[in-house]
C-alpha cells in the first residue's frame, strides 16, 4: 500500500497541526503514534473496500461495548466531523484511536499473578463479548479465524523447510480430524482474536490493557484462548504449566466447557501454523518487514516442543486445571484381559510392563497414560509416524479408485517407473505384493523358475518371512524354538560376524575366508537355485556382512547360474545413509531384490525388482496376480514415500545421525567393558552385550534385556535381537535426529552409571 500524506490527513480530518508522527509495525494496515498537545493517539489507515469500511465500524462498536469494563481497551475518536472513520480521496479508510499506555506483556515477568491477571483480564472481556451480534463481524472470513484453517492449508508451500512444513501440516490435518467435526458444538462468539503478548499491556505487575482489535471475529471461544496460550508458553520448560495458570484464571471469571478443553491442544498447534505459514508467506512478498518474524523462531521452538507432548496428557492437565475429571482408559491389565479372548498369544507383546498405545507422531509415539515415547524401534514408519503427505495422499487416492492390476491405471506405472530409478538398469522389472512375507515367496519362485533348480542357500540367523516359505529359507525360525530345523532343499552358509570372529582371527580377512569356505562347500552340492541374504543380518544381531564377502561370492554364484538375492526389507529405502540400498554398500548387484516394510511407511505393500530376463522367464502361461498387490492406493502411497524422502533429504539425515550415533557409542565402549561392539550404518545400529574380560566370546543377554526394559521406563522404544538376544537394536523413523541420539545415549549411559 503507498503511504499517503499523513500529516494533511491529521491537518483535514481531525483539525491537528503541530503533531509529531511515529511510525508503528503492523501486517496490513499503515499504523502511526501521534502526539498532539502531549496527548498520544494511533492513526490508522486501511486500503478502501466497502467491506473493510464495515468492518471498521465493527471494531469500533465493539471498542465502545468494553467501554465499561475495568481494563482499558482503544476507543474512537471523532473527526472534525464527528466520524469514527473517514474516507480519504476515495482510496483509504482512516480513524483515530486512544492510546493506551502500560508496558508490553512480552517484555514484562511474566509471574504467576501476572498471568492469573491475563486470564481473568481476557475472560471478562468474552463475557461482555459473549451475546454482541455485529453482521460484519459475524461475516468475516479471514485466515487468522482458526475456524478457517483451511485457508492456510493453500499456503505451506511458502514454508522453504521440507521438515517444517510437515511438522505444520501435521497439525492442521490433526485439526482437521479431531476439531472440524466438532466445531459445531463449540461455543462461538465475538473474540478478541490476537491477544498475543505484544497486544496486552501491564501496569504494576497487572493486565491493564489489551489493544489492537484488526483480527476480532465471530469464532470459536476457546481460540481466543488459543492464541493467548501460544504466546505465553513459548520458551518455557513446561508449557502446559504454564498453560494451566492461565486457564485457572479464566475459568474462574468466565466458565470453559470440557469439549473446549479437550480440543485446546489441537487449537493452541493450529494458531502456531496459521502464524508461522503467514510469515513464511509474507516474508516472500516482502523480505523487508521486520515485524513479520517477530514470533516465528519462538513458535517453531514450541511447535517442536508441541510434538513431544502427548495430546492425551494436555488434554487432561487442561481438564484438572478447570476442575474437570481427567479422561480415564482401561487398565493395561482390563486391556490385556480382553485381548487374550481372541487373539492368540502367539502374538508377543513388548518389555516386561505393556504400552498401550494411542497415537503416535513422527519419531513420537503418545500412550494411554499421557506418556511420550521417543521411538528409535520401529523401521516400519520409515519417513515418520502418520506423516501427513503420506496420509494425504492415501486418503486423496481411496476416495477416488482403488482396484486391481487387471485395470489400467496411471499410478500403477508411475510408481513403478519413479522406484526404478533408484535402481540399476539391470534391474528394470517390478511385481508389487503386499508384504515382505509375500515378496520373499515371490523371488524364492522366480529364482527356482529360472534356474529349474530347487535348492536354496541361506545365512545362518537369516530372517525372511512368516509364510511356510518364509519360514522354510529362515536359520531364525526353522533352528529356533518350535521350528522344525532345515529342509533338504536349504543350504546354511555362516554369517560373516566380523566381531565375534575377531577374538579368534583377524577380523580384516573375515569376508574373504568365509566366503571361499563357502565356495569350497558348494562345490559338492548341484540344483541350486539361490542365494539369498540380508545386507545387515537383522535378527543375527545387527551385523554388517563383512566387508569383501559378497564382492568374493557373488562372481562365484554368477558363473554357476546361482541366482542373488538381497532381502532390502530393512535395509533398504535409505536407511543405511551412504547407499540407499544395502547391496551398495558391498558393491554388488543381485540379480533379484525384495523390498516391504518401509515401502510403504506402514501401509501393507512390497516388491520384489528383478532382471528382464527372470521376468520373461516366469511369464510361461501360469497368470500372476495379487488381490491387493500394485493397487492405485498402495503405489500412490509408495511414490509418496519416495518424495519424502528426497524432499526431506531423509537419507542424508540417517547418516548424519547414525554417524553420531556411532562417534558417541565409541566413545561409551571405552568406559563400560560391558559392551562388546557397536555397529551399523545410518539408523540401522546395534549394541552387543558381553561378559568383560572373556578370553571367547560370552553374551550378556540379560544385561541387553534389562537396558531394553530401563529405557522403556525412561520412556524410549528400543529392541533386543541376535542368537543370544544380547544386543540392543535401534531402527528409528529416518526423521529421527541427532537431538533424538543425544536423548538415547545419555538415558543409556545413566542407566550403565547406575548398574556398574
Amino acid at each position: 500500500m503507498e503511504i499517503p500524506e499523513v500529516k494533511d490527513i491529521l491537518s483535514k480530518v481531525y483539525g491537528w497541526n503541530n503533531s509529531t508522527i511515529k511510525p508503528l509495525v503492523g501486517y496490513e494496515t499503515l499504523n502511526y503514534q501521534v502526539n498532539v498537545h502531549g496527548q498520544n493517539y494511533v492513526l490508522k489507515i486501511h486500503p478502501y473496500d466497502i467491506e473493510t469500511k464495515s468492518q471498521v465500524e465493527g471494531e469500533s462498536e465493539i471498542m465502545e461495548h468494553l467501554a465499561h469494563l475495568a481494563c482499558s481497551y482503544p476507543s474512537p475518536i471523532l473527526s472534525l466531523d464527528g466520524k469514527k472513520s473517514t474516507l480519504w480521496n476515495e482510496k483509504y479508510i482512516v480513524r483515530v484511536l486512544s492510546f493506551i499506555d502500560g508496558s508490553f506483556l512480552a517484555e514484562a515477568n511474566q509471574s504467576e499473578s501476572l498471568i492469573n491477571s491475563f486470564g481473568t483480564a481476557l475472560a471478562k472481556f468474552d463475557h461482555a463479548t459473549e451475546g454482541l451480534y455485529i453482521p460484519a463481524i459475524k461475516a468475516r472470513k479471514i485466515k487468522w479465524d482458526l475456524n478457517f484453517t483451511h485457508f492456510s492449508k493453500d499456503d505451506l508451500y511458502a514454508i522453504n523447510d521440507p521438515k517444517h512444513r510437515s511438522l505444520a501440516d501435521y497439525f492442521l490435518l490433526q485439526f482437521d480430524l479431531h476439531v472440524r467435526p466438532e466445531l459445531h458444538n463449540l461455543p462461538q462468539q465475538i473474540i478478541h482474536n490476537d491477544a498475543n503478548d505484544w497486544n496486552v499491556l501491564c501496569t504494576n505487575s497487572k493486565v491493564s490493557g489489551i489493544i489492537d482489535f484488526g483480527d476480532v471475529v465471530h469464532s470459536s471461544r476457546i481460540a481466543e484462548i488459543a492464541v493467548a496460550l501460544s504466546y505465553i508458553m513459548v520458551n518455557e520448560n513446561d508449557p502446559i504449566a504454564k498453560g494451566c495458570i492461565f486457564l485457572k484464571a479464566y475459568h474462574k471469571e468466565n466458565s470453559i466447557t470440557e469439549i473446549e478443553l479437550k480440543l485446546l491442544y489441537y487449537f493452541i498447534a493450529a494458531r502456531m501454523c496459521v502464524s508461522l505459514i503467514s510469515s513464511a508467506k509474507s516474508r516472500k512478498e516482502n523480505p523487508d518487514n521486520a515485524y513479520i518474524s517477530v514470533s516465528e523462531k519462538g513458535f517453531w521452538q514450541l511447535l517442536h516442543q508441541w510434538i513431544t507432548i502427548n495430546p492425551l496428557k494436555a488434554k487432561n492437565s487442561f481438564l484438572k486445571a478447570c476442575g474437570y475429571s481427567a479422561f480415564r482408559s482401561a487398565t493395561k491389565n482390563e486391556v490385556l484381559t480382553s485381548r487374550k479372548k481372541n487373539i492368540p498369544e502367539v502374538y508377543s507383546i513388548s518389555y516386561n510392563d505393556p504400552i498401550h498405545m494411542r497415537s503416535a507422531a513422527f519419531q513420537y509415539m503418545y500412550d494411554m497414560e499421557g506418556k511420550t515415547f521417543l521411538d528409535a524401534y520401529n523401521n516400519i514408519p520409515h519417513v515418520g509416524h502418520e506423516h501427513p503427505y503420506i496420509v494425504r495422499s492415501a486418503y486423496s487416492q481411496m476416495a477416488s479408485l482403488n482396484t486391481n492390476t487387471r485395470y489400467l491405471y496411471d499410478p500403477l506405472q508411475e510408481y513403478s517407473e519413479k522406484l526404478l530409478t533408484k535402481f540399476p538398469s539391470i534391474l528394470n522389472q517390478v511385481f508389487l505384493v503386499n508384504s515382505g512375507s509375500a515378496a520373499s515367496d515371490l523371488a524364492v519362485r522366480l529364482a527356482r523358475n529360472f534356474t529349474s533348480c530347487n535348492r536354496l542357500i541361506v545365512m545362518e540367523h537369516g530372517y525372511h518371512g512368516n509364510t511356510q516359505e518364509g519360514i522354510a529359507i529362515s536359520h531364525y525360525k526353522y533352528s529356533s524354538k518350535g521350528g522344525k530345523g532345515k529342509n533338504d532343499a536349504i543350504i546354511e552358509a555362516p554369517l560373516p560376524n566380523t566381531f565375534v570372529d575377531s577374538y579368534q582371527n583377524d577380523p580384516a580377512t573375515t569376508g574373504i575366508r568365509y566366503a571361499h569356505n563357502l565356495i569350497k562347500n558348494l562345490e559338492t552340492h548341484n540344483d541350486i537355485s539361490a542365494f539369498i541374504a540380508e545386507p545387515i543380518s537383522g535378527c543375527g544381531g545387527q551385523i554388517p556382512l563383512a566387508t569383501n564377502y559378497l564382492s568374493e561370492l557373488y562372481p562365484y554364484l554368477q558363473s554357476r547360474n546361482i541366482v542373488r538375492i538381497s532381502d532390502e526389507v530393512q535395509t533398504g529405502f535409505g536407511r543405511l545413509g551412504s547407499h540407499f540400498w544395502g547391496f551398495e554398500m558391498h558393491e554388488v548387484i543381485p540379480d533379484i531384490v525384495i523390498l516391504g516394510k518401509p515401502i510403504g511407511n506402514g501401509h501393507p505393500m512390497a516388491a520384489v525388482v528383478t532382471t528382464q530376463a527372470i521376468a520373461d522367464a516366469f511369464n510361461n502361461g501360469m497368470e500372476f496376480f495379487s488381490s491387493f498387490g500394485g493397487n492405485p492406493v498402495s503405489c500412490v502411497i509408495g511414490s509418496a514415500v519416495l518424495d519424502v524422502i528426497k524432499n526431506e533429504k531423509l537419507q542424508e539425515q540417517a547418516k548424519k545421525s547414525g554417524d553420531h550415533f556411532l562417534e558417541r557409542m565409541k566413545m561409551i565402549k571405552e568406559r563400560f567393558k560391558t559392551i562388546g561392539d557397536v555397529r551399523g550404518r545410518g539408523l540401522f545400529l546395534g549394541i552387543e552385550f558381553i561378559e568383560p574380560h572373556a578370553e571367547n566370546y560370552i553374551p550378556n543377554t540379560d544385561l541387553a534385556i534389562k537396558i531394553k526394559n530401563e529405557l522403556r521406563e525412561r520412556n524410549i522404544l528400543v529392541s533386543t535381537d541376535g542368537p543370544e538376544n544380547n544386543v540392543v537394536k535401534m531402527k528409528p523413523p529416518l526423521c529421527f535426529n541427532q537431538k533424538n541420539v543425544d536423548e538415547v545415549i545419555e538415558a543409556l549411559t545413566s542407566i550403565l552409571e547406575a548398574i556398574h
